[in-house]
C-alpha cells in the first residue's frame, strides 16, 4: 500500500495538431497513444511518453477545442514538471527555447534543484528540473527517434504543484490517507505568500513529489486550455488497487470506484480543495494493443470502444501523427 510516484499528468489543448508538433517536435517526447477520451469519445485523448509510455513519464492531452484560456487561480494543479538528467541539460534546453520561440524564464533553483520554467503555445505552466545528485525513483529513457539528443532528452514526470487557498487539508490527505511524507520546504517565489512545502512518496525523488503552495491572493482556477486537468499516482498492480478503493472508500471520500482504462486500471477522488487525483495502476501497458516501433500512429481504441470505431472517427478530425 505505497504509491510508487507520479503515474501521469493530463491537461487541456484546444489545438490537438499544434499540441502535436509541440510535444514531439520541439520537447523530443514520442507520442505513445491517440485515442479518445473514455468518457467522451467526440475528443481526441494524446499521451506522449518515453521510449513505450512508461509509468511515470506519460504526460497526456484532452482535446477540447472550444474550451476557453485557463484562469489561474486555487484549487488547481498549478505546474507540471519534466524530468532532465543533469544541470547541463537544462543550458541545453534554454538554448532550444530561444532557437523555437518558447517562452522561458532563466534556470533557478526550486528546493534544492536547478529548474527551468517555461509556457507551450497555450500557456501551459511547465518546468523543467535536473535529476543531478538525484537517487529518487528511477527515470524513463528517451525515444531513440527522438529529434532531441538523447543525453538531453525528457526521461520523465517530475514533481507536480498543487495550488490552494488552504493547505492542511490536502496536507492531511497526502500524509495520513496516501503515505506520503514531509521532504522540505522553500520559499514561495509570490512575495507576502507561505513558504511551498515538499512531501515525497515511495523512494522518493524528483519522481515522486507533490509541491504544495497556499496562495490567499487568488481566485478560485476556472480551468480551461492551458490548464491540467488530474494528476494521477502509481499504484503497483490491480489488487494493491482494490485495496485502495476500500480505503478511500472507509475515509467517506466520494470516488469512482474501480474503472478499467485497459491500458491502466484506476481510482478516481478529489481531495478537500477539489483538486482530482486518480489512483493508476502500472499495467498492462500503452503496447498492448499495438506494436512498439508503430505506437501512436492509428487511432487506438480499448476493446470496450473497438464496436463503435466508424462512429467515432467520423466525429473526429484527422489527426496525421505519422513519424516521418
Amino acid at each position: 500500500m505505497e504509491l510508487k510516484g507520479i503515474h501521469h499528468v493530463s491537461a487541456i489543448t484546444a489545438r490537438a495538431p499544434e499540441n502535436f508538433d509541440f510535444y514531439t517536435k520541439v520537447m523530443g517526447l514520442r507520442l505513445v497513444k491517440k485515442t479518445v477520451n473514455q468518457d467522451d469519445t467526440s475528443v481526441y485523448h494524446l499521451f506522449y511518453g518515453d521510449e513505450k509510455g512508461n509509468p511515470g513519464t506519460e504526460l497526456t492531452f484532452f482535446e477540447i477545442p472550444m474550451s476557453g484560456q485557463n484562469r489561474e487561480g486555487v484549487s488547481s494543479i498549478s505546474a507540471l514538471s519534466l524530468r532532465v538528467a543533469n544541470d547541463q541539460a537544462l543550458q541545453y534546453w534554454k538554448s532550444r527555447f530561444e532557437q523555437f520561440k518558447v517562452d522561458h524564464d532563466d534556470i533557478t533553483d526550486r528546493g534544492g534543484r536547478a529548474t527551468l520554467a517555461f509556457r507551450d503555445f497555450e500557456g501551459q505552466r511547465l518546468i523543467l528540473v535536473s535529476d543531478e545528485n538525484d537517487k529518487g525513483v528511477q527515470a524513463g529513457k528517451p525515444w531513440d527517434r527522438s529529434p532531441v539528443p538523447a543525453e538531453y532528452g525528457i526521461v520523465g514526470l517530475g514533481p507536480v504543484k498543487l495550488t490552494v487557498q488552504h493547505a492542511e487539508p490536502t496536507a492531511l490527505v497526502l500524509t495520513q490517507l496516501m503515505g506520503f511524507r514531509h521532504s522540505r520546504q522553500y520559499p514561495s517565489q509570490v512575495a507576502g505568500q507561505p513558504d511551498i512545502v515538499v512531501y515525497e512518496t515511495g523512494e522518493g525523488g524528483t519522481g515522486a513529489e507533490v509541491h504544495l503552495e497556499e496562495r490567499n491572493d487568488l481566485p478560485r482556477e476556472q480551468l480551461g486550455r492551458g490548464g491540467v486537468h488530474h494528476v494521477a499516482f502509481r499504484v503497483d498492480n490491480e489488487d494493491e488497487l482494490r485495496k485502495w478503493i476500500n480505503r478511500i472508500r472507509e475515509a467517506r471520500f466520494p470516488n469512482s470506484g474501480f474503472v478499467d482504462r485497459f491500458y491502466f486500471r484506476s481510482l478516481y477522488f478529489r481531495e478537500p480543495n477539489g483538486i482530482l487525483f486518480e489512483l493508476a495502476t502500472d499495467g498492462p501497458g500503452f503496447d498492448t494493443d499495438e506494436e512498439l516501433h508503430s505506437l501512436g500512429e492509428s487511432l487506438a481504441l480499448p476493446p470496450f470502444l473497438e464496436s463503435q470505431r466508424t462512429q467515432i472517427e467520423a466525429g473526429l478530425k484527422p489527426l496525421n501523427t505519422k513519424v516521418d
